[in-house]
C-alpha cells in the first residue's frame, strides 16, 4: 500500500471514529432522564464540605444542593428546606422513588424540618438518599441508619 493511500485510509478511519463517538454521546445524552441528571448534579457535589448558608463547590448546605439539583432540570425550588418540604406531593417512606426528596427533624423540635436529601437508589431493604451532612459534607447514607430512621418524617415526590 502506497504511503499516500495509507494516510487516505488513516483519516478516514480517524473521521469514523470521530463521528461515531459524537453520535453516541448524543444518544447518551438524549437518554438521561431527569431524575439521572438531578441524581447526577448532586452526586457532583460528593465531598463539598457543609456550610450553613452555602451555596457553592467551596461549602453548601442540603437545601442549596436540592436547590442545584432540581434546578438542572428546570425546577425552581425553594432555597430554605422547610419550604421545600411543601413542594410535590407527600409519600409515604414505603412508596419512595429515586428523585424523592426526604425531609427530616434534626433539631430540638420533634415535627420541624430542618434538613433534607434526595433518594439515589431504592432496594428492598432500604433507601439510600446524598444530603450535606455537618460532619461529612455532600455524601450518601442510607435511610436504614439508625439516626436517620429516628429523625425521618416524610418524602416529597417533586417529578412525577
Amino acid at each position: 500500500m502506497s504511503t499516500q493511500r495509507f494516510l487516505q485510509v488513516l483519516i478516514f478511519s480517524i473521521f469514523i471514529v470521530a463521528t461515531a463517538a459524537s453520535c453516541a454521546s448524543k444518544k447518551k445524552m438524549a437518554k438521561n432522564d431527569p431524575f439521572d441528571v438531578v441524581i447526577n448534579t448532586a452526586r457532583s457535589y460528593t465531598g463539598t464540605p457543609y456550610k450553613y448558608g452555602g451555596t457553592t463547590r467551596a461549602g453548601i448546605d442540603c437545601s442549596a444542593l436540592i436547590y442545584h439539583a432540581y434546578y438542572s432540570v428546570g425546577i425552581a425550588m425553594p432555597r430554605v428546606s422547610a419550604d421545600q418540604s411543601e413542594v410535590g406531593k407527600k409519600v409515604n417512606a414505603n412508596q419512595l422513588q429515586r428523585g424523592d426528596v426526604l425531609f427530616f427533624a434534626t433539631g430540638k423540635r420533634k415535627k420541624r424540618v430542618t434538613h433534607a436529601g434526595i433518594v439515589t437508589e431504592v432496594s428492598k431493604n432500604d433507601i439510600r438518599f446524598i444530603h450535606s451532612s455537618t460532619s461529612l459534607g455532600v455524601s450518601e447514607d442510607f435511610l436504614s441508619n439508625r439516626y436517620w430512621s429516628k429523625v425521618f418524617l416524610f418524602g416529597r415526590r417533586i417529578m412525577e
